[in-house]
């Protein structure tokens, strides 16, 4: 590593990745990421460049969601370059439906919040018309959902 080159401490990389210290450590013994310098008395990690940029593909990854198998495979692959595209995706395409899906039941259960806040104002202002029309588009969501039929009678 030139002299110039800028390093990191365990705790700048912890703050540019979001991942807590513990985490890069774990990872590191794991074998997750390749071991990180130490400075000269051998005790404190120094992060170059590259480290940085594996750390940031290491807590992306994590984002998402994958297990640490698929993110050991995933770097594994990257490292092959254009011989480990299809690889690559065959891993990928599984995580991008799941997170799809958690999306979409996010999504409706926002829906279902909102549902059930119109439901308590209509309730609040004595408006039978609007805690009708209330209930019927939660239990609507609900059955969007695939919840049982009871949370048609839900409050």
């Amino acid at each position: 590593m030139p002299a110039t080159a800028k390093t990191y401490t365990i705790r700048e990389a912890a703050k540019i990745s979001g991942l807590p210290e513990s985490t890069l450590r774990y990872y590191e013994k794991i074998g997750l990421m390749e071991p990180v310098s130490r400075d000269a008395s051998g005790k404190n990690r120094v992060y170059a460049e590259d480290d940085i940029n594996r750390v940031v593909a290491i807590a992306c990854l994590n984002a998402t969601g994958l297990s640490i198998e698929s993110m050991r495979q995933y770097l594994k692959n990257r490292d092959l370059g254009p011989q480990g595209a299809h690889n690559q995706i065959k891993l990928l395409e599984p995580q991008e439906k799941h997170l799809e899906d958690e999306i979409r039941y996010m999504q409706l259960r926002l829906k279902y919040v909102k549902s059930k806040i119109e439901y308590w104002k209509a309730v609040e202002a004595g408006n039978e018309k609007r805690i009708e029309a209330s209930r019927q588009i939660t239990y609507a969501i609900t059955r969007e959902m695939k919840l049982p039929s009871f949370a048609q009678t839900s409050k």
